[in-house]
């Protein structure tokens, strides 16, 4: 067994600015996996949101989000989420709006997280080259929506009721 833990070690070069995908993967079977999703409304009362298609749910529009890093703060994921999905800068509510469990009874990997929802605002606009034209969205793109769209990942469905 040591030499497995060692092996894994060995991969692992510094956690706090990630895994490598297969170890990510392998952890998010073992444990739950704590993440933080960015609620940006913007005057008008539209939400953004962005388009995800990356085979661990059906494509579909979702609120930015991502994974806690290890000994990084929800703050600092916040904003990492706000520069890496968005290109943008935000502030906002430094308590979650909400905590929520999300079980996935049909899989395994990344089948159990706690998702923490921060209302935020931009305070730099998003990256105009993601930004959703028309036809089918691309992986990554943005639009301001009014209302919930019916084709958002129904693991964000439950967020209905702040879009």
């Amino acid at each position: 067994m040591d030499s497995s833990i060692d092996l894994l070690r060995s991969v692992v070069k510094d956690s706090r600015i990630g895994l490598p995908e297969e170890v990510f993967l392998f952890i998010s079977e073992l444990t739950p996996l704590v993440n933080v999703d960015l609620l940006v409304k913007n005057d008008q009362h539209r939400t953004l949101l962005t388009w995800r298609e990356d085979g661990f749910y059906a494509p579909g529009w979702h609120l930015p989000g991502g994974i806690i890093r290890f000994k990084e703060t929800a703050v600092d994921r916040v904003r990492a989420v706000a520069r890496s999905e968005l290109g943008a800068e935000v502030e906002f509510d430094l308590t979650p709006l909400t905590v929520r469990e999300v079980i996935q009874s049909t899989r395994n990997v990344r089948g159990h997280l706690i998702s923490l929802l921060f209302r935020c605002s931009l305070l730099t606009p998003p990256d105009e080259e993601l930004r959703f034209e028309s036809g089918r969205p691309k992986p990554g793109e943005w639009s301001w929506h009014s209302t919930c769209p019916p084709d958002i990942l129904e693991a964000h469905r439950a967020y209905a009721s702040y879009l």
